[in-house]
């Protein structure tokens, strides 16, 4: 991961539990609403587990062509939101060759009910009503640093001249009674008396990408670096957590940013910070082996406060966040996005106009 030629945001796709499209997720997150609350599920003591979760009223329902299969609800689930996203991704695409998707997905667990990981190529083109180029997409089942692994991969396609216009994003919900238990077995769900743990939640987002395309005026948001770790003391490990992950991703970003985009400190940073301390150590650490890189006067943004932790989709979902305020001119200096999983991927990308 690293340095690339720098990739325009030509559109972008996005459901979450504060927004059916990516202009009602923005503006939610900058004005704050959350949309957090007690859902069907319980937690291991039978109460109500409090989780960020889309309208179901709202979201489209599955696709004519997909009503007889037998999902999970999980799976329905991932395909209903990540069909919305991706048509709204698409909407706008001039004729053309259908490009490439790389998906970013949920880390596999043994207590999942069951996943469809490389069979979601297939199926959210039907529930979108897009098309696809298939042969070249491919899945990463990263967990929450998924999307923004994909997205080096997105643009080396690009670098290659491979492609005119690539997909990147993740979809990704914790509907899953196998895989909540469990996590509430480990003490990591905000239930009960746990505090240092995290509110589960779901979520899609899609970002069609590809070369800047010269013109006047401040145009879209573009990416121009990514960087990539690995914690060898992630969360499932023996070994001591040190924090190398991040702050070796960030590390690697910042030695592929282009000098003049860093002669002024960064101000703001999106973070994949879900309430979990655990996170906060290793950001702990990157900010301070990086912090000529940071304004003092740094803005955090972490958008799990507002609507959970929506898993492998946190990565596209804080890029398009990002992008949108790029784009309105809200933040003055390039925005840091980054993500960390639970077993140990770290990846950082960074955000201009």
């Amino acid at each position: 991961m690293g340095r690339h030629a720098p990739a325009e945001i030509l559109a972008i796709g996005m459901v979450t539990p504060v927004g059916l499209s990516t202009a009602q997720t923005a503006a939610s997150v900058r004005t704050g609403i959350g949309r957090l609350g007690e859902s069907e599920l319980s937690d291991n003591a039978g109460d109500a587990l409090v989780m960020g979760l889309a309208d179901d009223e709202q979201v489209p329902p599955l696709a004519e062509a997909l009503e007889d299969r037998p999902f999970t609800i999980r799976q329905e689930r991932m395909l209903r939101l990540g069909g919305t996203a991706l048509d709204e991704a698409l909407a706008a695409v001039d004729e053309g060759p259908p490009p490439a998707l790389h998906l970013g997905l949920a880390e596999p667990r043994a207590e999942e009910r069951s996943r469809i990981d490389d069979e979601l190529l297939d199926l959210l083109p039907i529930q979108a009503g897009r098309k696809l180029d298939r042969a070249r997409s491919k899945t990463y089942p990263l967990g929450r640093a998924a999307g923004l692994v994909a997205l080096d991969q997105a643009l080396t396609m690009l670098d290659s001249g491979e492609a005119k216009t690539v997909l990147v994003g993740a979809v990704d919900s914790y509907w899953d009674d196998g895989l909540l238990s469990a996590l509430g077995r480990e003490g990591r769900l905000k239930a009960g008396e746990v505090t240092d743990g995290f509110v589960p939640g779901e979520g899609a987002a899609f970002l069609l990408l590809g070369p800047v395309r010269a013109r006047h005026g401040a145009g879209n948001a573009c990416i121009v670096a990514t960087g990539r770790g690995h914690e060898a003391g992630h969360l499932y490990s023996e070994t001591p957590y040190l924090g190398e992950g991040l702050a070796g991703a960030v590390r690697d970003l910042f030695q592929a940013t282009p000098p003049d985009l860093l002669r002024r400190p960064l101000e703001c940073v999106y973070a994949g910070l879900n309430g979990e301390s655990h996170w906060a150590k290793g950001w702990g650490v990157s900010h301070i082996r990086n912090a000529r890189f940071f304004a003092e006067a740094l803005r955090m943004e972490h958008p799990a406060d507002c609507m959970g932790d929506p898993g492998a989709a946190l990565g596209p979902i804080m890029l398009g966040l990002a992008a949108d305020r790029q784009v309105r001119g809200l933040d003055q200096t390039p925005a840091l996005v980054w993500c960390a999983s639970d077993r140990g991927e770290s990846a950082a990308a960074l955000v201009t106009r």
